[in-house]
């Protein structure tokens, strides 16, 4: 994965985030599963490595101060498309030790329509070495929406791109089960690098281990996966290295489990972008992560 890769792409929706504090009330943030990914490798990878979102915004002035807080993170907006009568999307996390659940509100979500124009979005794409996705993204758009967006994925992979793909499966968010199968089948099968969680890949496809999860991508096609097991062992595959293992250390001050996962994938493929082997990768994914959820909301301060 080092060669040529400096020009990096997340593609999805960013969000309005309320996040709880401590005295009970919300603190305004702006989030998403992909632009968490993204957020993260801003600030791990090197300043010559460039990150760049692509998605749609409305013209609305949250949309205008969410654009302006990418600006702001060092990541590139120049993909983001703008819609008039479109705005963003808003989520409220709700804890319970540590453990979060989400209330969705994004009617008009102009990310929604991300993968409307084909060209368009052919032209966000060009040129990226690595683009990353995930079941999310997936999931808002229409059927012939995430169709565009797929076969230009596919587009970019015949080009020299490596596609990063994060199932990501959130079943409210799809008309049935089936769907949102098919749908992560057909992702799967566009990607270079699979990052699923077991803990959702064992219920929806009846994986009995991470092993099994692991053989179903492989079979459609992916050359790297990495399971990721909650606080369990982490499990993975290379085509070039073979099976790996890797056991986190325990954390045992949680406090908001919010982007774990993504914050893992930027710390997983930023080391991998620097030519660290599996085992160095995984590691460093979970070093990131765990003090991500040491602290409240999805974008967390890494200072110190």
């Amino acid at each position: 994965m080092t060669d040529m890769q400096t020009d990096i792409m997340t593609i999805g929706e960013c969000m309005v985030e309320l996040a709880p504090r401590e005295d009970g009330a919300f603190n305004r943030n702006f989030a998403g599963d992909t632009f968490n990914t993204a957020w993260y490798l801003r600030h791990v990878l090197p300043v010559e490595t460039r990150v760049h979102y692509c998605s749609a915004l409305g013209t609305d002035r949250i949309s205008d101060r969410m654009l302006a807080f990418m600006q702001a993170a060092g990541i590139g907006t120049d993909r983001i498309r703008r819609i008039a009568d479109r705005t963003v999307g808003l989520y409220m996390i709700e804890l319970d030790k540590g453990e979060r659940s989400f209330i969705y509100w994004r009617d008009r979500s102009a990310a929604k329509l991300l993968a409307e124009d084909r060209d368009w979005l052919a032209s966000a794409v060009a040129g990226k070495s690595l683009l990353l996705f995930s079941g999310i993204t997936l999931a808002i758009l229409s059927d012939d929406h995430r169709a565009i967006l797929l076969e230009v994925l596919a587009s970019a992979r015949a080009d020299g791109a490596s596609i990063a793909f994060d199932p990501n499966m959130r079943l409210r968010l799809w008309p049935d089960a089936d769907t949102m199968r098919r749908a992560v089948t057909q992702a799967a099968e566009v990607a270079d690098i699979v990052l699923p969680s077991f803990d959702e890949d064992s219920p929806n496809f009846g994986d009995a281990s991470p092993e099994d999860t692991i053989a179903r991508y492989f079979k459609a096609g992916a050359s790297t996966v990495v399971v990721k097991n909650g606080a369990g062992r982490v499990f993975a595959r290379n085509a070039d290295e073979g099976t790996v293992t890797f056991d986190p250390q325990p954390v045992t001050d949680v406090v908001d489990t919010t982007a774990a996962g993504d914050s893992f994938n930027a710390g997983f493929l930023a080391a991998r972008l620097s030519g660290a082997p599996m085992a160095e990768a995984i590691a460093k994914g979970a070093a990131l992560s765990a003090r991500v959820i040491r602290q409240r909301g999805a974008l967390v301060d890494l200072a110190g």
